[in-house]
């Protein structure tokens, strides 16, 4: 047989034996939905709308900041009501979005009404940001 037939033959066997290995090889298993980011159950998401309640963290964030750009008394209203989020990072959200529109009063009558270590970091990573 002639060199050529026997690289094509060789090259054949290769293809051969990845596929076979794709086909048969170990699948990572999905991670379970407890594992999953939550969704907020804070009030703020069902006042928003239903279609805000199963939202993830990211999501809320995002949606702070659009209302963030809004000049109307619900929008206020809601990013008030989205400092007392259970993340972290959305009440930070909420407050950068409520400072930046000038309503940085909010939040120091949050830090009053809720006092503590959460009100606290708040207030200091909004003035930090300016």
């Amino acid at each position: 047989m002639p060199p050529i037939q026997w690289f094509l033959i060789a090259i054949l066997v290769v293809g051969v034996a990845i596929g076979a290995y794709a086909l048969l090889a170990p699948r990572r298993t999905p991670a379970p939905l407890s594992d999953l980011p939550q969704p907020a159950t804070g009030s703020w998401t069902h006042e928003a709308g239903d279609e805000f309640s199963g939202l993830s963290e990211a999501a809320r964030c995002d949606v702070i900041f659009a209302m963030g750009a809004l000049d109307d008394d619900r929008s206020r209203r809601l990013l008030e009501s989205a400092l007392d989020d259970p993340s972290e990072v959305v009440a930070l959200a909420a407050a950068h979005a409520l400072a930046a529109s000038g309503r940085a009063e909010a939040i120091q009558t949050y830090a009053q009404r809720v006092p503590g270590p959460r009100a606290q970091r708040l207030l200091d990573t909004v003035a930090l940001l300016g």
